[in-house]
């Protein structure tokens, strides 16, 4: 009798990863970079969209000015698949792009004071069009591009 409990759980247990793994490829399917929608309305594009848009943002813009920016902050979240960033300013920053690595770059219209914005793997794209790697320790450095300048910020792990 105990066997079968065990049995029918462990079949509960591998049909309810089987409805992930659905879930999952359903989110891949219908062109969302995630499984959840992006917190900011205007980050919630399908990644044929991203790709578009990061082409239209090649080359990296190596001579533009480059400074730090002490008023913005990333942090990678390798398991999330997702750089956080967070303006600390106390302005309102618009037309940012996110470069990660010098490769891979993701526009953001508006980054609002002090509100955390999702930057998730799957946005990012380099000039070949491929999607930034799912690798553990991959982001060596983050960068903004906003009003002629390429700032680089600050960058730590938010993994444990």
């Amino acid at each position: 009798m105990r066997m079968t409990t065990i049995a029918r759980g462990a079949g509960q247990c591998i049909a309810m990863v089987a409805c992930s793994v659905g879930m999952l490829g359903a989110a891949g399917c219908n062109g969302q970079p995630t499984l959840f929608a992006n917190p900011d309305p205007n980050l919630r594009k399908t990644v044929p969209e991203w790709k578009a848009d990061a082409a239209n943002r090649f080359p990296y813009k190596a001579e533009a000015p480059h400074a730090a920016e002490p008023k913005a902050r990333a942090q990678v979240g390798y398991d999330l698949h997702r750089i956080e960033v967070v303006n600390i300013s106390e302005e309102d920053w618009t037309e940012v792009e996110v470069w990660v690595n010098r490769q891979y770059v993701c526009y953001i219209p508006k980054m609002e004071s002090r509100k955390l914005k999702e930057v998730h793997f799957p946005m990012l794209f380099n000039e070949l069009g491929k999607s930034f790697p799912m690798q553990k320790n991959y982001v060596r450095t983050v960068e903004l591009y906003r009003e002629g300048k390429m700032y680089q910020i600050a960058c730590s792990s938010a993994d444990f």
